[in-house]
């Protein structure tokens, strides 16, 4: 499927759109982003939060900080947004004790402004957005009307500008997930109307993945918002006993180092998404593709639990 990026040979101009907060595997992921471009594998464009709680913001900026990129812009959904904290307090945590230069929503960017802003900026065909939560952000995107950054519209824009999108939804080839449930109507929008490649890390790839267990119980890393949101959150919940499921990682991993070395992938689109959010699948367009294991997965999950053991450069 030539439509698809597969292996980098140079360093990944990425935006990072996640729903960090009711769930932990985000923390992973944005580690994984900050250790991939410490590696010079990534450029990082923006980190986005498709969720709304008030805090949200402060959160990405507590990582971006930690890992010595305090100042990467930071873009915010709209009012009608999602808007869910996490069960486990691990955010309030991380805020009462990491600097953070941006306190409050207000602080940050409008999500669809910041993607225009940097979209018009680049060259034709070289991002990569990743996904790690609800589409709502894209789905805004693709919606906007010209601006002061760009006479394009949204998906004019898009489809000059992105090279791909990588998200962490949907469960293949059919069932119910998370991040499309949610705000359904944004991602069947997005899943029929982007017009370039998607590649979807589905429910069933992270389900099997289990990390963490290494970097909590490592002595020689403190003081990191990594580990007291995996120590908290871990903690308060028995099914993580064995480490946490690590959907995000995955996805962010694929979308800055190609799908190719552990996986295959099935080619087809999205189908739209029925009244309840259920995703099926069409083989019969190959516009899109989702992953499908190709060695195991435990080779991954040593990939990840390293990689989120990462510590910000000296």
């Amino acid at each position: 499927m030539d439509a698809f990026a597969q292996k980098h040979s140079k360093a990944v101009s990425i935006i990072f759109d996640s729903d960090i907060g009711p769930d932990y595997d985000d923390v992973g992921a944005i580690t994984v982003l900050h250790a991939l471009a410490d590696a010079h594998e990534a450029k990082i464009l923006a980190t986005m939060a498709s969720n709304r709680y008030e805090g949200v913001a402060a959160v990405l900026n507590v990582f971006n900080t930690y890992f010595k990129r305090a100042d990467l812009p930071i873009g915010v959904a709209g009012a009608n947004a999602v808007n869910i904290r996490d069960s486990q307090h691990w955010t309030d945590t991380l805020l009462a004790n990491y600097p953070h230069k941006i306190k409050t929503n207000a602080d940050a960017w409008d999500a669809v402004k910041l993607y225009r802003k940097i979209l018009a900026t680049q060259p034709d065909h070289s991002v990569s957005i990743v996904t790690i939560g609800f589409l709502t952000n894209i789905s805004d995107l693709l919606n906007s009307s010209s601006d002061e950054y760009s006479k394009l519209n949204g998906k004019e824009l898009v489809a000059k500008k992105v090279k791909q999108l990588v998200s962490m939804a949907g469960k293949f080839p059919s069932g119910y997930e998370f991040n499309v449930i949610k705000d359904a109507a944004a991602a069947n929008n997005v899943f029929q109307n982007i017009g370039i490649p998607i590649i979807y890390s589905g429910f069933e790839i992270g389900e099997k993945i289990k990390v963490g267990l290494s970097l909590i119980n490592d002595p020689s890393i403190q003081n990191s918002p990594v580990k007291d949101a995996f120590r908290i959150a871990m903690s308060k919940s028995a099914d993580d006993a064995n480490g946490r499921l690590s959907w995000d990682e995955t996805a962010v991993l694929v979308a800055m180092k190609g799908y190719t070395t552990y996986y295959d992938l099935h080619p087809g689109k999205m189908k739209p998404l029925a009244a309840d959010g259920k995703n099926t699948w069409d083989d019969n367009n190959e516009t899109q593709g989702y992953l499908v294991e190709k060695v195991n997965h435990l080779q991954v999950q040593d990939l990840i639990n390293k990689l989120i053991m990462h510590q910000p450069k000296k």
